[in-house]
C-alpha cells in the first residue's frame, strides 16, 4: 500500500498533527468526533485510496500484513501509534481508483476474521468502485470477498447518471449485486 508500513492519512485540514518523531497522523479532536457521532448511532467507516496516487499490494502476504495493521491502529486491535488514541472505528471503505487490483480479496478477508473476534459490535466493509463495469482495480475483489454495501460511483465517467439516456449502467450493477456479489442483499 503506499507508505507501508508507514501509513499515509490525510483529513484535509482536520488534523494536521503528528506523533513526535514520526509522520503518522495524530488526530484526538477527531476521536473525540469519532466518539460523538457513534453515541448518536452513526457508523465512522475509513475510505482508503481515492482519486490520486497509485495503490495496490505486492502480494496477499502484504494485504494480510496491513490488514493486521490496519486493526490494530484503527479498530480494537493494539497499537503504540492510533490515530485515533482510543476510539474504535466501524468500518473500512475501500476506493481504489489507481494502481493494482492485487492483494485486496486477502485484505478483505483478514480484516474480517479480525472483525469476527470482536462481538461487542457490528464492523462493515464497503467498496466505492468507478461505474464503468467490471470496475478495473475491485472486480476480483467485489466478486470474491464479502461486502456490507457497495457505492457505485456514477460520476466522473462516461457511465454516470449525467448519462441517463445513453451509457447510465446502473443496471449492470444490479445485475452483479443480485446474481454475482457474495452478499446478495
Amino acid at each position: 500500500m503506499n507508505g507501508f508500513p508507514n501509513i499515509l492519512l490525510n483529513f484535509a485540514n482536520a488534523c494536521e498533527t503528528t506523533f513526535e518523531g514520526s509522520t503518522l497522523l495524530h488526530c484526538p479532536n477527531m476521536a473525540k468526533d469519532i466518539k460523538y457521532c457513534q453515541s448518536k448511532g452513526k457508523a465512522v467507516i475509513l475510505s482508503m485510496g481515492g482519486a490520486s496516487g497509485a495503490y495496490g499490494f505486492d502480494g496477499n502476504s502484504d494485504a494480510i500484513a496491513f490488514a493486521d495493521t490496519v486493526w490494530n491502529m484503527f479498530f480494537k486491535g493494539n497499537s503504540d501509534k492510533r490515530p485515533f488514541d482510543d476510539a474504535v472505528l466501524d468500518g473500512i471503505d475501500l476506493d481504489i481508483e489507481g494502481g493494482s487490483g492485487a492483494g485486496y480479496p486477502a485484505f478483505i478477508k483478514q480484516l474480517r476474521s479480525h472483525y469476527a473476534s470482536d462481538p461487542s459490535k457490528k464492523y462493515y466493509t464497503a467498496a466505492a468502485p468507478q461505474c464503468p463495469f467490471p470496475d478495473v482495480y475491485l472486480s476480483s475483489t467485489l466478486n470474491s470477498a464479502w461486502f456490507d454495501m457497495v457505492y457505485v460511483q456514477f460520476y466522473n465517467n462516461y457511465c454516470g447518471l449525467n448519462a441517463y439516456s445513453n451509457w447510465f449502467n446502473f443496471d449492470e450493477w444490479d445485475n452483479w449485486a443480485k446474481t454475482k456479489a457474495l452478499n446478495k442483499d
